[in-house]
Protein backbone atom coordinates (compact mmCIF):
# COMPACT_ATOMS: atom_id res chain seq x y z
CA UNK A 1 0.00 0.00 0.00
CA UNK A 2 1.23 3.56 -0.36
CA UNK A 3 1.73 5.10 2.63
CA UNK A 4 3.45 8.93 1.05
CA UNK A 5 4.26 10.44 -2.44
CA UNK A 6 6.62 13.76 -2.41
CA UNK A 7 8.21 15.61 -5.17
CA UNK A 8 9.94 18.75 -5.42
CA UNK A 9 10.84 21.04 -8.31
CA UNK A 10 8.98 19.61 -10.79
CA UNK A 11 6.75 21.60 -12.81
CA UNK A 12 4.60 23.68 -10.86
CA UNK A 13 5.65 22.18 -7.60
CA UNK A 14 8.84 24.14 -6.65
CA UNK A 15 8.91 23.04 -2.97
CA UNK A 16 8.64 19.76 -1.56
CA UNK A 17 4.86 18.62 -1.07
CA UNK A 18 3.67 15.08 -0.09
CA UNK A 19 0.42 13.50 -0.23
CA UNK A 20 0.20 11.48 3.10
CA UNK A 21 -1.82 8.09 3.27
CA UNK A 22 -1.17 7.30 7.43
CA UNK A 23 -4.98 8.13 8.82
CA UNK A 24 -5.07 10.98 11.26
CA UNK A 25 -5.61 10.63 14.87
CA UNK A 26 -8.17 13.41 14.95
CA UNK A 27 -10.98 11.46 13.02
CA UNK A 28 -10.31 8.05 14.30
CA UNK A 29 -13.89 7.55 15.74
CA UNK A 30 -15.35 8.49 11.95
CA UNK A 31 -15.95 5.91 9.09
CA UNK A 32 -12.53 4.19 11.07
CA UNK A 33 -14.57 0.47 10.59
CA UNK A 34 -14.74 1.05 6.18
CA UNK A 35 -12.09 3.71 5.46
CA UNK A 36 -8.71 2.48 7.46
CA UNK A 37 -6.75 -0.56 6.86
CA UNK A 38 -4.89 -1.45 10.63
CA UNK A 39 -1.53 -2.17 9.57
CA UNK A 40 -0.68 -4.02 12.83
CA UNK A 41 2.97 -5.42 11.81
CA UNK A 42 4.05 -1.19 11.50
CA UNK A 43 1.16 -0.29 14.07
CA UNK A 44 -0.30 2.49 11.03
CA UNK A 45 -3.54 2.72 10.05
CA UNK A 46 -4.08 3.61 6.44
CA UNK A 47 -6.39 5.77 4.11
CA UNK A 48 -8.25 3.29 1.42
CA UNK A 49 -9.25 6.46 -0.83
CA UNK A 50 -8.37 9.89 -1.57
CA UNK A 51 -9.53 13.17 -3.14
CA UNK A 52 -7.60 15.57 -4.32
CA UNK A 53 -9.77 19.24 -4.84
CA UNK A 54 -8.27 22.46 -6.95
CA UNK A 55 -9.11 25.27 -9.18
CA UNK A 56 -8.02 24.93 -12.92
CA UNK A 57 -4.01 24.72 -13.67
CA UNK A 58 -3.58 24.68 -9.98
CA UNK A 59 -1.54 21.43 -10.09
CA UNK A 60 -4.00 18.63 -9.33
CA UNK A 61 -2.87 16.76 -13.18
CA UNK A 62 0.27 17.98 -12.56
CA UNK A 63 0.85 15.64 -9.41
CA UNK A 64 -0.04 13.03 -10.74
CA UNK A 65 1.89 13.61 -13.87
CA UNK A 66 5.14 13.70 -11.26
CA UNK A 67 4.32 10.10 -9.61
CA UNK A 68 3.57 8.57 -13.11
CA UNK A 69 6.87 10.24 -14.14
CA UNK A 70 8.94 8.51 -11.35
CA UNK A 71 6.96 5.09 -12.31
CA UNK A 72 8.11 5.56 -16.12
CA UNK A 73 11.45 5.89 -14.73
CA UNK A 74 11.41 3.41 -12.24
CA UNK A 75 10.61 0.76 -15.09
CA UNK A 76 12.34 2.04 -18.12
CA UNK A 77 15.79 4.16 -17.19
CA UNK A 78 17.85 0.93 -17.37
CA UNK A 79 16.74 -0.52 -20.89
CA UNK A 80 15.00 2.46 -22.69
CA UNK A 81 17.25 4.97 -23.12
CA UNK A 82 21.30 4.68 -24.07
CA UNK A 83 24.18 6.97 -22.78
CA UNK A 84 23.76 10.72 -23.47
CA UNK A 85 19.95 10.46 -23.68
CA UNK A 86 18.00 13.81 -21.97
CA UNK A 87 15.81 12.27 -18.94
CA UNK A 88 11.87 13.61 -19.27
CA UNK A 89 12.09 15.83 -16.65
CA UNK A 90 10.90 18.90 -16.10
CA UNK A 91 12.18 21.63 -13.52
CA UNK A 92 9.82 24.60 -12.28
CA UNK A 93 10.28 27.48 -14.42
CA UNK A 94 9.33 30.57 -13.39
CA UNK A 95 12.16 31.09 -10.92
CA UNK A 96 15.93 31.31 -10.98
CA UNK A 97 16.28 29.49 -7.94
CA UNK A 98 14.97 25.78 -9.54
CA UNK A 99 15.05 26.50 -13.50
CA UNK A 100 18.48 24.41 -13.66
CA UNK A 101 18.45 22.70 -9.99
CA UNK A 102 17.59 18.74 -9.72
CA UNK A 103 13.77 17.03 -9.78
CA UNK A 104 13.10 15.15 -6.33
CA UNK A 105 10.84 12.01 -5.82
CA UNK A 106 10.26 9.91 -3.53
CA UNK A 107 7.71 7.36 -2.43
CA UNK A 108 7.43 5.46 1.09
CA UNK A 109 5.32 2.21 0.83
CA UNK A 110 4.42 -1.49 1.99
CA UNK A 111 5.42 -4.82 -0.26
CA UNK A 112 5.00 -8.52 1.02
CA UNK A 113 5.08 -7.34 4.47
CA UNK A 114 7.91 -5.03 4.15
CA UNK A 115 8.12 -1.05 4.43
CA UNK A 116 10.46 0.68 1.42
CA UNK A 117 11.65 3.86 1.25
CA UNK A 118 12.92 4.88 -2.32
CA UNK A 119 13.73 8.17 -4.00
CA UNK A 120 15.61 10.04 -6.54
CA UNK A 121 16.97 13.43 -7.76
CA UNK A 122 17.13 13.70 -11.30
CA UNK A 123 17.87 16.97 -13.90
CA UNK A 124 17.98 16.48 -17.69
CA UNK A 125 21.53 14.98 -18.40
CA UNK A 126 21.77 12.23 -14.88
CA UNK A 127 20.81 10.71 -11.75
CA UNK A 128 22.35 13.36 -9.08
CA UNK A 129 21.11 11.12 -6.16
CA UNK A 130 19.29 7.88 -5.58
CA UNK A 131 18.20 6.05 -2.10
CA UNK A 132 16.86 3.02 -1.13
CA UNK A 133 15.44 2.33 2.55
CA UNK A 134 13.80 -0.84 3.80
CA UNK A 135 12.40 -1.56 7.08
CA UNK A 136 11.28 -5.74 7.57
CA UNK A 137 10.93 -5.34 11.25
CA UNK A 138 11.19 -2.39 13.23
CA UNK A 139 14.64 -0.59 11.97
CA UNK A 140 14.96 0.94 8.86
CA UNK A 141 17.89 0.16 7.09
CA UNK A 142 20.07 1.80 4.20
CA UNK A 143 20.24 -0.45 1.49
CA UNK A 144 22.32 1.94 -0.56
CA UNK A 145 22.64 5.69 -1.10
CA UNK A 146 24.01 7.03 -4.68
CA UNK A 147 25.81 10.55 -4.79
CA UNK A 148 26.27 10.90 -8.38
CA UNK A 149 28.84 8.00 -9.03
CA UNK A 150 29.97 7.44 -5.54
CA UNK A 151 27.74 4.55 -3.95
CA UNK A 152 27.35 3.33 -0.37
CA UNK A 153 26.08 -0.42 -0.65
CA UNK A 154 24.81 -2.39 2.44
CA UNK A 155 27.45 -5.30 2.82
CA UNK A 156 24.86 -8.50 3.13
CA UNK A 157 21.60 -7.21 2.00
CA UNK A 158 22.43 -5.26 -1.36
CA UNK A 159 25.42 -8.03 -2.89
CA UNK A 160 23.84 -8.03 -6.69
CA UNK A 161 24.10 -3.88 -6.46
CA UNK A 162 27.44 -3.55 -5.20
CA UNK A 163 28.19 -6.08 -8.55
CA UNK A 164 26.65 -3.92 -10.95
CA UNK A 165 28.26 -1.01 -9.80
CA UNK A 166 31.44 -2.41 -9.32
CA UNK A 167 31.30 -3.60 -13.17
CA UNK A 168 30.60 -0.22 -14.38
CA UNK A 169 27.24 -1.25 -15.86
CA UNK A 170 25.12 1.81 -14.43
CA UNK A 171 24.91 4.94 -16.28
CA UNK A 172 24.79 8.17 -15.01
CA UNK A 173 21.47 8.57 -16.91
CA UNK A 174 19.62 5.18 -15.46
CA UNK A 175 18.60 4.31 -11.39
CA UNK A 176 20.76 1.76 -9.88
CA UNK A 177 17.49 0.04 -8.82
CA UNK A 178 16.32 -0.70 -12.68
CA UNK A 179 19.83 -1.81 -13.39
CA UNK A 180 20.18 -4.25 -10.00
CA UNK A 181 16.28 -5.54 -10.69
CA UNK A 182 17.52 -6.85 -14.21
CA UNK A 183 20.39 -8.63 -12.61
CA UNK A 184 17.92 -10.34 -10.56
CA UNK A 185 18.64 -8.23 -7.24
CA UNK A 186 15.58 -9.65 -5.24
CA UNK A 187 14.97 -6.32 -3.17
CA UNK A 188 15.22 -4.80 -6.35
CA UNK A 189 12.50 -6.46 -8.12
CA UNK A 190 10.35 -6.37 -5.32
CA UNK A 191 10.31 -2.75 -5.56
CA UNK A 192 9.91 -2.44 -9.45
CA UNK A 193 7.07 -5.18 -8.80
CA UNK A 194 5.45 -2.25 -6.85
CA UNK A 195 5.98 0.69 -8.98
CA UNK A 196 4.28 -1.98 -12.11
CA UNK A 197 1.08 -2.70 -9.80
CA UNK A 198 0.50 0.90 -9.41
CA UNK A 199 -2.08 1.84 -12.04
CA UNK A 200 -2.12 5.26 -13.30
CA UNK A 201 -4.83 6.03 -15.91
CA UNK A 202 -6.72 9.26 -17.30
CA UNK A 203 -10.34 9.70 -16.56
CA UNK A 204 -10.28 12.33 -19.50
CA UNK A 205 -9.47 9.40 -22.52
CA UNK A 206 -10.37 5.98 -21.36
CA UNK A 207 -8.77 3.88 -25.14
CA UNK A 208 -5.43 3.80 -22.93
CA UNK A 209 -7.57 0.84 -20.70
CA UNK A 210 -10.45 0.05 -22.84
CA UNK A 211 -8.16 -2.53 -24.76
CA UNK A 212 -7.35 -3.99 -20.70
CA UNK A 213 -10.89 -4.57 -20.00
CA UNK A 214 -12.12 -6.16 -23.09
CA UNK A 215 -9.38 -8.53 -22.92
CA UNK A 216 -10.74 -9.66 -19.24
CA UNK A 217 -14.37 -10.54 -20.54
CA UNK A 218 -12.33 -13.80 -22.06
CA UNK A 219 -12.57 -14.95 -19.23
CA UNK A 220 -16.05 -16.24 -18.18
CA UNK A 221 -15.56 -15.18 -14.27
CA UNK A 222 -14.25 -11.95 -14.85
CA UNK A 223 -17.07 -11.27 -17.77
CA UNK A 224 -19.69 -11.91 -14.70
CA UNK A 225 -18.32 -9.36 -12.92
CA UNK A 226 -17.94 -6.82 -15.33
CA UNK A 227 -21.53 -7.02 -16.20
CA UNK A 228 -22.67 -7.39 -12.37
CA UNK A 229 -20.79 -3.96 -12.27
CA UNK A 230 -22.56 -2.67 -15.51
CA UNK A 231 -25.64 -3.96 -14.56
CA UNK A 232 -25.38 -2.04 -10.87
CA UNK A 233 -24.59 0.86 -12.65
CA UNK A 234 -28.11 1.06 -14.26
CA UNK A 235 -26.88 1.54 -17.79
CA UNK A 236 -29.28 -1.42 -19.19
CA UNK A 237 -26.80 -3.56 -20.61
CA UNK A 238 -27.49 -7.17 -20.34
CA UNK A 239 -24.65 -8.70 -21.88
CA UNK A 240 -21.53 -8.11 -23.47
CA UNK A 241 -20.10 -9.78 -26.87
CA UNK A 242 -17.12 -9.18 -28.84
CA UNK A 243 -17.43 -9.41 -32.69
CA UNK A 244 -14.21 -10.56 -34.25
CA UNK A 245 -13.24 -9.46 -38.05
CA UNK A 246 -14.37 -12.72 -40.32
CA UNK A 247 -11.65 -12.65 -43.16
CA UNK A 248 -14.36 -13.64 -45.15
CA UNK A 249 -16.79 -11.04 -45.29
CA UNK A 250 -14.11 -8.04 -45.55
CA UNK A 251 -15.46 -5.36 -47.20
CA UNK A 252 -14.41 -5.75 -51.08
CA UNK A 253 -13.73 -1.79 -51.52
CA UNK A 254 -10.42 -2.34 -48.40
CA UNK A 255 -7.75 -1.15 -49.62
CA UNK A 256 -5.41 -4.06 -50.72
CA UNK A 257 -2.46 -3.18 -48.49
CA UNK A 258 -4.86 -3.03 -45.16
CA UNK A 259 -6.82 -6.70 -46.06
CA UNK A 260 -3.51 -8.31 -46.98
CA UNK A 261 -1.59 -7.01 -43.22
CA UNK A 262 -5.29 -8.03 -41.63
CA UNK A 263 -5.19 -11.48 -42.82
CA UNK A 264 -1.10 -11.73 -42.45
CA UNK A 265 -2.28 -10.90 -38.44
CA UNK A 266 -5.32 -13.30 -37.88
CA UNK A 267 -3.16 -16.01 -39.75
CA UNK A 268 0.19 -16.19 -39.31
CA UNK A 269 0.58 -13.89 -36.26
CA UNK A 270 -2.92 -15.87 -34.49
CA UNK A 271 -4.43 -12.66 -33.63
CA UNK A 272 -8.21 -11.70 -33.09
CA UNK A 273 -8.88 -8.45 -34.22
CA UNK A 274 -12.28 -6.54 -32.74
CA UNK A 275 -14.27 -4.84 -35.52
CA UNK A 276 -16.93 -4.20 -32.56
CA UNK A 277 -18.00 -4.47 -29.05
CA UNK A 278 -21.90 -5.43 -28.76
CA UNK A 279 -23.73 -4.04 -25.81
CA UNK A 280 -27.40 -6.45 -25.34
CA UNK A 281 -30.05 -4.07 -23.86
CA UNK A 282 -34.05 -5.78 -23.56
CA UNK A 283 -36.72 -5.05 -26.19
CA UNK A 284 -40.17 -4.36 -24.76
CA UNK A 285 -43.84 -4.71 -26.36
CA UNK A 286 -46.42 -2.60 -26.15
CA UNK A 287 -47.52 -3.87 -22.62
CA UNK A 288 -43.72 -3.02 -21.57
CA UNK A 289 -43.32 -6.75 -21.58
CA UNK A 290 -39.59 -8.00 -22.33
CA UNK A 291 -39.76 -9.98 -25.08
CA UNK A 292 -36.37 -10.23 -27.10
CA UNK A 293 -32.71 -8.65 -26.85
CA UNK A 294 -30.90 -6.10 -29.19
CA UNK A 295 -27.63 -5.63 -29.87
CA UNK A 296 -25.88 -1.98 -29.93
CA UNK A 297 -22.56 -1.07 -30.71
CA UNK A 298 -20.07 -0.22 -27.83
CA UNK A 299 -18.46 2.38 -30.13
CA UNK A 300 -21.07 4.02 -32.37
CA UNK A 301 -24.63 3.80 -29.89
CA UNK A 302 -23.85 4.14 -26.29
CA UNK A 303 -23.64 7.65 -24.49
CA UNK A 304 -19.67 8.66 -23.52
CA UNK A 305 -20.32 7.94 -20.17
CA UNK A 306 -21.27 4.25 -20.57
CA UNK A 307 -18.23 4.08 -22.84
CA UNK A 308 -15.80 5.13 -20.05
CA UNK A 309 -17.48 3.00 -16.88
CA UNK A 310 -16.94 -0.20 -19.30
CA UNK A 311 -13.97 0.76 -19.62
CA UNK A 312 -12.99 1.68 -16.34
CA UNK A 313 -14.60 -2.01 -14.65
CA UNK A 314 -11.17 -3.62 -15.78
CA UNK A 315 -8.83 -1.52 -14.25
CA UNK A 316 -11.45 -1.33 -10.78
CA UNK A 317 -11.75 -4.87 -10.62
CA UNK A 318 -8.24 -5.63 -11.24
CA UNK A 319 -7.15 -3.63 -8.62
CA UNK A 320 -8.94 -4.53 -5.88
CA UNK A 321 -9.10 -7.68 -6.42
CA UNK A 322 -4.99 -7.75 -6.26
CA UNK A 323 -4.78 -4.63 -3.41
CA UNK A 324 -2.73 -2.39 -6.22
CA UNK A 325 -3.19 1.24 -5.79
CA UNK A 326 -5.44 3.04 -8.98
CA UNK A 327 -4.86 6.62 -9.39
CA UNK A 328 -7.34 8.55 -11.52
CA UNK A 329 -7.13 11.84 -13.45
CA UNK A 330 -10.36 13.26 -13.71
CA UNK A 331 -12.41 9.97 -12.64
CA UNK A 332 -16.22 12.06 -12.80
CA UNK A 333 -15.41 13.32 -16.42
CA UNK A 334 -18.29 12.21 -18.03
CA UNK A 335 -19.64 9.65 -14.92
CA UNK A 336 -22.72 11.02 -13.14
CA UNK A 337 -21.65 11.91 -9.57
CA UNK A 338 -24.12 9.15 -8.20
CA UNK A 339 -21.97 6.83 -9.85
CA UNK A 340 -18.61 8.24 -9.00
CA UNK A 341 -20.06 7.85 -4.82
CA UNK A 342 -20.39 4.12 -5.76
CA UNK A 343 -16.84 3.42 -7.44
CA UNK A 344 -15.05 5.29 -4.20
CA UNK A 345 -17.57 3.06 -1.92
CA UNK A 346 -15.79 -0.36 -3.30
CA UNK A 347 -12.65 0.74 -2.30
CA UNK A 348 -14.04 1.59 1.18
CA UNK A 349 -16.03 -1.12 1.85
CA UNK A 350 -14.56 -3.49 4.09
CA UNK A 351 -16.79 -6.75 2.32
CA UNK A 352 -15.48 -5.89 -1.00
CA UNK A 353 -12.36 -4.77 -0.72
CA UNK A 354 -10.92 -7.16 1.36
CA UNK A 355 -6.90 -6.54 -0.30
CA UNK A 356 -7.28 -3.23 0.85
CA UNK A 357 -6.44 -1.83 -2.55
CA UNK A 358 -6.45 1.97 -2.79
CA UNK A 359 -8.11 4.76 -4.74
CA UNK A 360 -6.54 8.29 -5.23
CA UNK A 361 -8.31 10.65 -7.77
CA UNK A 362 -8.30 14.43 -8.82
CA UNK A 363 -11.95 16.21 -9.67
CA UNK A 364 -14.21 19.21 -9.47
CA UNK A 365 -17.60 17.17 -8.34
CA UNK A 366 -18.11 19.05 -4.93
CA UNK A 367 -21.07 16.59 -4.51
CA UNK A 368 -18.82 14.10 -3.07
CA UNK A 369 -17.96 16.67 0.01
CA UNK A 370 -21.41 16.45 0.78
CA UNK A 371 -21.60 12.62 0.64
CA UNK A 372 -19.95 11.53 3.68
CA UNK A 373 -18.00 8.93 2.18
CA UNK A 374 -14.67 10.79 3.10
CA UNK A 375 -12.93 11.47 6.41
CA UNK A 376 -11.05 14.96 6.71
CA UNK A 377 -7.81 13.25 6.28
CA UNK A 378 -9.25 11.78 2.78
CA UNK A 379 -9.92 15.31 1.42
CA UNK A 380 -7.15 17.23 -0.12
CA UNK A 381 -6.55 20.56 -2.21
CA UNK A 382 -3.81 22.22 -4.76
CA UNK A 383 -3.58 26.01 -4.56
CA UNK A 384 -1.29 28.23 -6.15
CA UNK A 385 0.13 31.53 -5.45
CA UNK A 386 0.79 34.57 -7.48
CA UNK A 387 4.05 33.22 -8.39
CA UNK A 388 3.10 30.26 -9.90
CA UNK A 389 3.66 27.90 -6.95
CA UNK A 390 1.67 25.18 -6.03
CA UNK A 391 0.92 23.53 -2.95
CA UNK A 392 -0.29 20.36 -1.73
CA UNK A 393 -2.57 19.87 1.53
CA UNK A 394 -4.98 18.33 3.04
CA UNK A 395 -8.27 18.74 5.45
CA UNK A 396 -7.09 17.49 8.30
CA UNK A 397 -3.79 19.88 8.14
CA UNK A 398 -6.29 22.89 9.71
CA UNK A 399 -6.88 23.26 13.20
CA UNK A 400 -9.79 21.45 14.89
CA UNK A 401 -11.75 24.28 15.52
CA UNK A 402 -11.11 25.86 12.07
CA UNK A 403 -12.75 22.73 10.80
CA UNK A 404 -15.58 20.35 12.39
CA UNK A 405 -15.84 16.43 11.23
CA UNK A 406 -20.16 17.60 10.98
CA UNK A 407 -19.48 20.78 9.29
CA UNK A 408 -20.44 21.14 5.24
CA UNK A 409 -17.34 20.14 3.64
CA UNK A 410 -18.97 21.04 0.83
CA UNK A 411 -20.49 24.58 1.49
CA UNK A 412 -17.51 25.83 2.58
CA UNK A 413 -15.26 24.64 0.35
CA UNK A 414 -17.08 26.76 -2.07
CA UNK A 415 -17.32 29.71 -0.32
CA UNK A 416 -13.72 29.46 -0.32
CA UNK A 417 -13.06 28.63 3.24
CA UNK A 418 -10.19 25.84 2.61
CA UNK A 419 -8.95 28.36 -1.03
CA UNK A 420 -7.96 26.00 -3.91
CA UNK A 421 -10.81 27.30 -6.02
CA UNK A 422 -10.12 30.27 -8.62
CA UNK A 423 -9.99 34.03 -8.28
CA UNK A 424 -13.42 35.29 -10.77
CA UNK A 425 -13.62 38.94 -9.44
CA UNK A 426 -12.35 39.87 -12.83
CA UNK A 427 -15.70 38.56 -14.39
CA UNK A 428 -17.40 41.28 -12.07
CA UNK A 429 -15.93 44.25 -14.72
CA UNK A 430 -16.94 42.21 -17.80
CA UNK A 431 -19.45 44.80 -18.45
CA UNK A 432 -17.03 47.14 -18.96
CA UNK A 433 -14.96 44.96 -21.14
CA UNK A 434 -17.04 42.93 -23.72
CA UNK A 435 -19.49 44.73 -25.88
Amino acid sequence: MLLQFSVKNFKTFKEKTSLNLVASNYDKDTREVDNIYNDNKFDIRLLKSAVVYGANASGKSKFFEALNFMKFFVISSSKDSQKGDEIDTEPFKLSSETENSPSEFEVVFTQNDVMFRYGFEVDKKSVISEWLYYKPKTKEIELFYRDGDIFETHSRNFTKGKTVIKEGLVRNNALLLSVSAQFNDKTSIEVMDWFKELKTISGLNESGYRGFTLSKTDDPNQKVKILNLLKAADLGIQDINLEKIDLANLPKDMPKELKDRITKEVIDDKKEILSDVLTSHKKFDSNKKAIDFINFSLFDDESSGTKKFFALTGPILDVIENGYTLIVDELDSKLHPNLVCKIVSLFNSKEFNKKNAQLIFNTHDTNLLSSGLFRRDQIWFTDKNKFGEAKLYSLADFKSDEVRKNESFEENYIKGKYGAIPYLGFFNNLDNILP
